[in-house]
């Protein structure tokens, strides 16, 4: 029996040697150069059917394999029937139409889950930097100026919490939203957790984060001292100018999901009318450019979507692609599919939106 074909997008494998080994003893294995990825060229092997019909498609690393641009149904359409799976590097999906992926019967996988202890570490240090105002005092500090050190070392605490003494909202209660809970609980003891998602936690999972469930997302917005994003972009503004007024009086928002998923322009504001107290950012609406007002705003701490950023997720995100292959055509079953409950519903449905 011939082996099944794989379309390996991107730079060779470059750390788990070993399972890669596995993976080629299985398959058959196509990387396209580097030339043939740009989107027109792209385009016209899958029309030319140069690669000839192939079963999956394997991108292990986010940085490299996305030359074509979006996956939409333009491009979705020209892939051969005898694809069945789309396993990728990268937590969030909002380059690729999951709900077309559905109906040409194509499941889709991220690697989320890779990146869950970078991203949670990193969602740490935002809320303690928007509870503590460190943003401002840090900037004071590396200003070199000994009246901005004086006035941080003498005002910043007047407005700074102790963030056991809150409550964190988390919108999005996946593998990433709960890594976040259960490292917040473990490093700020008391502090309390009000979370919305499609789909309620079971009970032991939510008294192991002293979690409550909001049906809604105003639910949340009204409760939370601290609200974290945690949801994937699925195409629309989640945080705008009516959702804002929703917050808790001096709330803050977190957001290392997407920055598509917040109106900036509404977010700055929200702080300029003191509703939003403070805010931590690692993603962007139009990176790699930031919101210049609120890169310069002392009461917004900024990263360069780097929450995921290390070694550790690169690693879990190639051997996780591979792992969601080897598991989806050896043994029928993927370890992370995003769009299951689309394949197991009728074909076409609208994707449900978390809020």
């Amino acid at each position: 029996m011939p082996k099944p074909k794989v379309l390996h997008l991107g730079d060779p494998i470059q750390y788990n040697h070993d399972l890669y080994a596995r993976f080629a003893a299985n398959f058959d294995v196509i990387r396209p150069p580097t030339a043939e990825r740009a989107r027109p060229e792209f385009k016209r092997a899958l029309q030319e059917r140069r690669w000839g019909s192939f079963d999956a498609i394997l991108r292990p690393f986010w940085n490299t394999g996305g030359e074509m641009g979006n996956w939409d149904e333009e491009l979705i359409a020209l892939l051969p029937e005898t694809v069945k799976i789309i396993a990728s590097a990268g937590a969030g999906y909002d380059w690729v139409d999951v709900e077309c992926l559905a109906r040409y019967g194509i499941t889709y996988c991220n690697g989320a889950a890779a990146s869950s202890e970078s991203v949670a570490d990193a969602t740490l240090f935002l809320i303690l930097s928007v509870f503590r105002n460190l943003r401002w005092s840090h900037a004071a500090a590396h200003s070199l100026s000994p009246i901005a050190f004086h006035d941080a070392h003498t005002h910043s605490p007047l407005t700074a919490r102790n963030p056991s003494t809150q409550t964190l909202g988390i919108v999005g209660l996946g593998a990433i939203g709960l890594t976040i809970a259960r490292k917040a609980r473990a490093a700020f003891p008391g502090m309390r957790v009000v979370y919305h998602d499609l789909v309620r936690k079971a009970p032991e999972v939510e008294g192991s984060i002293n979690a409550t469930f909001s049906e809604t997302l105003d639910g949340v917005l009204g409760q939370a001292d601290c609200v974290v994003l945690a949801t994937p972009f699925a195409g629309r503004t989640v945080i705008d100018g009516p959702t804002l007024r929703k917050f808790k009086k001096g709330g803050r928002l977190v957001n290392i999901a997407r920055g598509g998923l917040v109106d900036e322009e509404a977010l700055v504001q929200a702080l300029e009318e003191g509703r939003i107290s403070a805010v931590g950012m690692d993603v962007h609406a139009r990176e790699p450019a930031v919101h210049p007002r609120l890169a310069t705003d002392r009461r917004v701490m900024m990263l360069s979507h780097n929450a995921g950023g290390t070694v550790d997720t690169h690693v879990g995100f190639e051997r996780l692609a591979m792992e969601n292959v080897l598991g989806f055509l050896l043994r029928g079953r993927a370890l992370t599919p995003v769009n299951a409950h689309l394949m197991q519903s009728e074909k076409g449905e609208k994707v449900r939106s978390l809020l």
